[in-house]
């Protein structure tokens, strides 16, 4: 007999980055996850409890978390100590490409007889090239894919047939067999996030690392709540536009939760959690009677968390006074990409900065709690002249809040870049060449031996008409250099704090220098020693480069969980 059902495991980007020699750069700086992505896609919180519900023992590892947290973790010999039905890994984010293939082929050598599983919008797209591994079994594409998993795992059950699973590539002897693409869930209703499932499954196999999301969790244990599934915007590099999710997961529409429903999520983690909550999706995608029926529910649940919304578009005055009413303690993200407004429109918003401005001098009139604004760097049309001008812009941003008198940090604002890759079913990488871009990596297979490269620069599958590879890398840094100097001139950073991310870059850029050079060698194991001996003495797995890591975390107290709450209701599920 198994022990579960189905085991989800999340590789990191590269298996054995504790060995090899990788300067991951500023890949990572401004999301949770360090830079070998420990952060597990947010679908497998949904598939856990959709499967659960349904009969089947489900556990999460976050294989890419353990390694992290030790270099004495020994991954081979956790997998091979496991027995379940069938294993499950993510190919959500492409980076992972090389990681999470890494660990199929160990399952496979560990556990032959074992199906492997993979999902994901990155497996999705590259479902054809993926089923030809070796160790992968099935693919299910999509984004819908809790009830074709669970009629997979029927399948293996032996109680139906693949040929009857919806969304499923699968391997039929010698064949390949693409079923049809025909579960698209028009809502997310049937869904739930029930962050209690993360301490049950602690509980559960007295594993207290294994199901967290991404390692500084239990630190800043940020809970997610998810509006929609697709979106209604075509940005031009975003795998998740409206186009590539009509290619890839066959939506031709975003897949929307009742207000009600996401409220109850909130109100129900808060009880558990007093850690912030974000609002993955900008609630006026699905009109503004939508987004005020959400604060509507969010209000009557008296969720007294930090509550973090995005926003595509500056939302007008009179909705943030709702959002203010209903929200005792809100924080809002927004990415404008560029300064340059014939940049921005190029990539896919369209609003002016007067509209910008007045956005965030509203929110923070009206108590905006933090408000964090973000730039891109790789944009069509942008120069590294422009890049700059952006920081300086960023400098403008910071004085008239101050002149306004909302200091404190309360507008933050960051600039990183669009690394490592663009992604694929994006509008740029479909169409390269009519938005300004070279494509150095199109298949699976290339991006994949992409994340073993030296460095970032070297993994970056892309440069721009107007920015090549080299430009892209160095104006990185200098962007970094200048808007960290603006931050601590307007008090967001400290001395010794600036003073420590001035060093790493320093430090960073003189490492590049230096793999450059050694990659201009001819190839050999000459090379990558010397590339490995210069390494040595920089942590490429470490600190963000380009910001301050907690600089991302939005305000939240110093006591984060109601442990007995937690603990009545791990033992409840598991007595």
């Amino acid at each position: 007999m198994p022990e579960t059902d189905l085991l989800l495991l999340h590789a990191p980007s590269v298996y054995d980055f504790r060995k090899r020699p990788i300067l991951y750069g500023p890949v990572s700086d401004v999301i949770p996850s360090a830079q070998i992505f420990d952060m597990y896609p947010i679908g497998f919180m949904t598939l856990l409890e959709y499967l659960q519900r349904h009969g089947y023992s489900v556990r999460i590892i976050n294989v890419a978390l353990r390694m992290l947290r030790s270099r004495r973790f020994d991954a081979e010999k956790l997998i091979g100590s496991l027995r379940p039905m069938a294993f499950g890994l993510d190919l959500h984010w492409l980076v992972h490409a090389q990681g999470a293939l890494a660990l199929a082929a160990i399952i496979k050598a560990l556990h032959p007889n074992t199906p492997v599983i993979f999902g994901g919008l990155s497996s999705s797209y590259y479902h054809e090239e993926l089923i030809r591994y070796e160790q992968v079994d099935y693919v299910i594409r999509g984004d819908s894919a809790e009830e074709p998993l669970r009629r997979l795992l029927a399948a293996i059950k032996g109680q139906t047939s693949p040929a009857d699973v919806p969304n499923l590539t699968w391997k039929d002897g010698s064949k390949v067999r693409v079923n049809g693409l025909s579960h698209v869930a028009r809502d997310l209703n049937g869904v739930s996030f029930d962050y209690r499932m993360i301490t049950r499954s602690c509980a559960k196999y007295l594993d207290l690392h294994g199901p967290l999301p991404f390692k500084a969790w239990f630190r800043y244990p940020i809970v997610a709540a998810l509006s929609c599934r697709g979106c209604v915007h075509n940005c031009v590099t975003c795998g998740g536009s409206a186009s590539a999710y009509r290619s890839i997961c066959g939506r031709d529409a975003p897949a929307h939760r009742k207000p009600e429903l996401i409220a109850r999520d909130m109100g129900l983690v808060s009880r558990y959690i007093k850690a912030p909550i974000i609002i993955l999706g900008d609630v006026l995608q699905a009109g503004e009677q939508y987004a005020l029926d959400l604060l509507r529910a969010i209000k009557a649940e008296k969720v007294k968390n930090h509550v973090a919304l995005e926003f595509f578009s500056p939302p007008g005055r009179e909705f943030l006074e709702r959002v203010a009413d209903a929200i005792g303690k809100f924080n809002i993200q927004i990415s404008p990409e560029s300064h340059d407004e014939e940049i921005r429109r190029a990539f896919g918003r369209t609003y002016d900065n007067d509209a910008l401005e007045r956005f965030i001098d509203d929110a923070l009139d009206l108590g905006c709690r933090r408000l964090d604004v973000f730039f891109m760097i790789g944009l069509p049309q942008q120069t590294p002249e422009s890049v700059m001008e952006t920081v300086r812009y960023c400098g403008e941003l910071l004085e008239r809040c101050r002149r306004a008198g909302f200091g404190g940090g309360r507008m933050r604002p960051f600039i990183s870049p669009l690394a490592p890759f663009l992604d694929p079913g994006s509008r740029a990488f479909e169409a390269p060449e009519k938005h300004g871009y070279r494509l150095f990596h199109r298949t699976l297979e290339e991006h994949r031996r992409a994340m073993l490269a030296p460095s970032w620069k070297y993994t970056l599958n892309y440069e721009t008409k107007w920015m090549s590879r080299d430009e892209l890398v160095a104006v990185t840094y200098e962007a970094a250099i200048e808007l960290n100097r603006l931050k601590r001139a307007y008090g967001l950073l400290g001395r010794k704090e600036a003073a420590k991310i001035a060093e790493r870059i320093t430090r960073e850029r003189h490492l590049l220098h230096e793999i450059d050079k050694l990659v201009a060698l001819p190839a050999g194991p000459g090379r990558e020693a010397k590339i490995r001996e210069r390494m040595l003495r920089f942590d490429a797995v470490g600190p963000a480069t380009i910001c301050k890591k907690k600089e991302m975390n939005w305000p939240t107290g110093w006591v984060r969980f109601h442990p007995l709450r937690i603990l009545r209701a791990a033992f409840a599920r598991n007595r």
